[in-house]
């Protein structure tokens, strides 16, 4: 069919201009500047070759570091694994968005095995982060990017609960709280999946999520990427005996010891085996050349345990001192957070999601009550912190930091401690500043209220 001049010119001006918005909206997407969000699983305080743990291998980690700004005040939303990485993927307190206890079966953790009928029908099997909750990729996908998730999700088995159902593009890895590294068993039984199919195969865990993280940045290094790693190092393993963390023989060998490893060796070595990983994954970037645009942001998801350093710090996992809730992080991403820096600025993971949706272009989900802020103003040493209060509650423990004060109760340990001349928490104050306690009581009781007037969320509320 023919066309009239006017018609005709018409569409000659037209077609290069749609081609140029095209290109235009193309060139957009490509310039999001993508994300890498690595997490560890009970890793101490002090545990970065360059930070306190001089005979630690960890190169890449330091890196991070050297390359970037590491956080001194960087605190968690819980001291243990299930709730703490329900407010990474929320932005909410787990007393916010109901996941505020562990999702495993405490009474049998070790030394059984469970028929699958058995373990389908147990609370690990069961529970999950409510369907209601906004995840931090649902908002990502929606901007553009390609998201993934590999390694340990903890935040629920059932279909509906897994990471494809939330938001993500990909996923591998295992869903409940931990596996053996090497048999990727629990309760005897495989826990690894691809997507949403249980998949079994052979190999040292933190190595099939090397693999598996850098198969996802080839696929996807062409368009903007949200990379969720969630290791499970150095968390121990759960098998039959209870040996803690495990590592490759390679690795104890670099700690002077054999098979099967010295409790330290073991920890050590599961951390250089991550450390190696994740050197993988930004070699990965580097051939792309995409590093240097992508936010690499690292922590651990509660304080370290057992073999675990928390120095200076009191206490450690599963406890409300400093050593359980305060964690080690570095954030890299050059051009935008100057190299080799420190900050004390009061930060936490609930700074994670809305960071993330802000460095996306993104809006926060409408209706949602968020509980951080953006925080790379404050990494990039642009901004002074906005936080100056964070509550934690662990069944019958609680704590609170207000600015520099930190309140610690439990029925066997606490007290009024003024972090800014006491980080050990070695000195209670209750006595001397009946005021100030009162103040911190206070104002748990008023957070505590406004968590219970929250609309209510699973698994654990009564609603």
């Amino acid at each position: 069919m023919g066309c009239d001049k006017v018609s005709c010119y018409s569409l000659a001006v037209r077609i290069p201009f749609l081609l140029l918005t095209l290109f235009a909206l193309g060139a957009a997407a490509q310039d999001k500047p993508n994300v890498l969000l690595i997490v560890s699983d009970d890793q101490g305080y002090a545990d970065l070759g360059c930070c306190g743990r001089p005979e630690l291998k960890s190169p890449n980690l330091d890196r991070i570091v050297a390359e970037g700004v590491r956080a001194t005040d960087f605190y968690v939303s819980w001291p243990a694994c299930t709730p703490s990485r329900g407010s990474i993927l929320t932005g909410r307190y787990p007393q916010r968005n109901g996941l505020y206890d562990m999702i495993r079966n405490d009474v049998a953790d070790f030394g059984v095995t469970f028929e699958p009928e058995e373990y389908a029908i147990t609370p690990e099997a069961i529970l999950g982060l409510d369907t209601q909750e906004t995840v931090i990729a649902e908002v990502m996908k929606k901007a553009g990017y390609a998201t993934g998730v590999v390694g340990k999700w903890d935040s629920g088995q059932l279909t509906r609960y897994r990471p494809r159902q939330r938001g993500f593009d990909f996923f591998y890895g295992f869903t409940n709280t931990g596996i053996d590294y090497f048999t990727h068993e629990r309760y005897g039984w495989p826990s690894m999946w691809r997507d949403n199919d249980k998949v079994k195969e052979s190999g040292y865990a933190t190595d099939l999520f090397e693999r598996e993280g850098v198969r996802f940045l080839e696929e996807h290094h062409d368009e903007p990427f949200f990379l969720y790693m969630p290791f499970n190092a150095p968390h121990g393993a759960s098998n039959f005996d209870k040996a803690g963390p495990q590592a490759k023989p390679e690795h104890l060998k670099m700690y002077g010891s054999e098979e099967p490893g010295t409790p330290q060796a073991r920890y050590l070595g599961s951390i250089t085996a991550m450390d190696e990983s994740i050197g993988e994954l930004f070699a990965t970037l580097e051939k792309y050349d995409e590093l240097d645009n992508t936010l690499v942001i690292f922590f651990s998801d509660n304080g370290g345990a057992g073999r675990a350093s928390n120095a200076p710090l009191h206490g450690k996992k599963a406890t409300m001192w400093e050593g359980g809730v305060r964690v080690v992080f570095a954030a890299r991403w050059p051009g935008k957070i100057p190299a080799g820096t420190v900050t004390h600025e009061f930060l936490t993971s609930l700074e994670v999601f809305p960071t993330l949706v802000k460095l996306a272009g993104a809006e926060l989900p409408q209706g949602v009550k968020y509980d951080g802020f953006d925080m790379l103003p404050v990494l990039a040493g642009q901004a002074k912190s906005e936080r100056e209060q964070m509550v934690w509650e662990r069944r019958n423990t609680r704590a609170l930091r207000y600015r520099n004060w930190k309140w610690v109760e439990a029925p066997d340990y606490g007290g009024l401690f003024d972090l800014s001349a006491d980080i050990g928490e070695k000195h209670d104050l209750s006595a001397e500043k009946p005021d100030v306690l009162r103040m911190m009581q206070k104002r748990f009781w008023d957070w505590k209220a406004e968590m219970q007037a929250a609309e209510p969320r699973g698994p654990f509320r009564d609603f």
